[in-house]
């Protein structure tokens, strides 16, 4: 008998560990996800102000956040955009 409290004793924390685990790891995605969209955010000020070598390093830490992030599309897509805006400033990548 007192196996089988301490099996479910056992079962009672792992389940607990594993919803801990699963909060943190939903909290870290909202996290990244307001990283990179205040990085968004960051790019279009820059981007209106009009400075080419201002809008290539911010368009270079937008890909940078959604790295981090592990979002891959929106990664390979701020490369793409980063790549031309660092063109146009004549920065080669």
């Amino acid at each position: 008998m007192k196996t089988i409290k301490r099996f479910g004793a056992v079962l009672v924390i792992a389940s607990g560990l594993s919803a801990c685990e699963q909060l943190v790891d939903a909290q870290m995605d909202d996290i990244y996800d307001q990283v990179s969209g205040d990085a968004v955010k960051q790019y279009e000020i820059a981007k209106r102000q009009g400075d080419p070598i201002q809008i290539c390093v911010q368009a270079g830490l937008v890909s940078a956040a959604y790295l981090q992030a592990q979002d891959e599309p929106n990664y390979q897509k701020w490369k793409a955009i980063q790549s031309a805006d660092c063109a146009t400033a004549g920065i080669p990548q």
